[in-house]
């Protein structure tokens, strides 16, 4: 599983590859944390989360979007993301768990939102492959 920050105009994306689709949503969610935050403590608790939605992209969205909800919220850094992604019906579900680290002190960059814009999940020969542009 790995990422990669991309500078993208006055935004910042996320490319990442894994061989699971689960891995490939925690690690464009860990590119997310490293997009905001260079070094990142060991504090925090683990907290949990669901997003339902009518895609896999949709999901992916959803799941990003939840997790910039969290940080806001609870004044934390999500980081070591894990997600489990599966279909429900006509659902697209993501069981995720992430550690949330204090934001107090750290001096992170704000991403304000996740955008569609040139979204992309696909599944590879090798696994899976996300492409992700945040609004900071």
């Amino acid at each position: 599983m790995s990422y990669e920050l991309r500078e993208h105009t006055a935004d910042v994306a996320v490319a990442a590859s894994a061989p699971t689709l689960d891995a490939v949503f925690g690690a464009v969610a860990d590119g997310l944390a490293a997009a905001m935050c260079e070094t990142i403590p060991d504090a925090g608790d683990r907290f949990s989360l669901r997003v339902r939605a009518e895609s896999r992209e949709a999901a992916l969205f959803d799941y990003l979007d939840e997790l910039i909800y969290e940080r806001d919220v609870r004044a934390v850094l999500p980081v070591e993301n894990r997600a489990t992604v599966r279909r429900d019906d006509d659902e697209w579900v993501v069981d995720a768990d992430a550690r949330g680290v204090p934001l107090s002190g750290l001096g992170a960059r704000e991403v304000k939102a996740v955008t569609y814009s040139e979204m992309r999940l696909e599944e590879t020969a090798g696994g899976w492959r996300a492409y992700v542009v945040f609004d900071v």
